[in-house]
């Protein structure tokens, strides 16, 4: 249960997703350091990780993705920041886009978190919106 909550950050009163978000910048600090190979299957182990720790979390508490659960946040980040280059100028960005899309939910990101639950469905909506910020970092590093 720790861990969905980023060991207590997500019991934070106002905002704990956003800084669960916060949490991953740390961790991409380190595995920014590792080829991206390394980076990219830690991601994906914590990301098959979060989907059984997230499903105990909404058992336990007995409701779908809490608000205190955090993990997905981290994970989805951490995918998104895959293609940020060590900067705060698009660290800052990127972390405005991933809001962004983790809270408007644009299509299809609603719809996987309307139709797709457990703790898949905690994850992949998360995994949607770390995907989109990718792109969009992608296009504006290309121009």
């Amino acid at each position: 249960m720790a861990l969905a909550f980023g060991l207590g950050i997500g019991l934070t009163p106002k905002l704990p997703g956003t800084v669960g978000t916060l949490l991953a910048i740390p961790l991409w600090w380190w595995l920014s350091n590792l080829d991206l190979n390394s980076y990219l299957l830690i991601t994906a182990c914590a990301f098959l990780f979060g989907i059984w720790i997230c499903q105990r979390a909404s058992e336990r508490l007995g409701q779908h993705d809490h608000s205190g659960i955090v993990f997905d946040e981290i994970v989805g980040y951490l995918l998104a920041l895959v293609v940020v280059p060590v900067s705060v100028g698009w660290l800052l960005l990127s972390f405005v886009l991933f809001r962004f899309f983790d809270v408007v939910k644009p299509w299809p990101i609603c719809w996987l978190d309307r139709r797709i639950k457990g703790g898949l469905g905690v994850m992949l909506d998360d995994l949607a919106a770390g995907i989109f910020t990718a792109v969009i970092i992608l296009a504006a590093r290309a121009f």
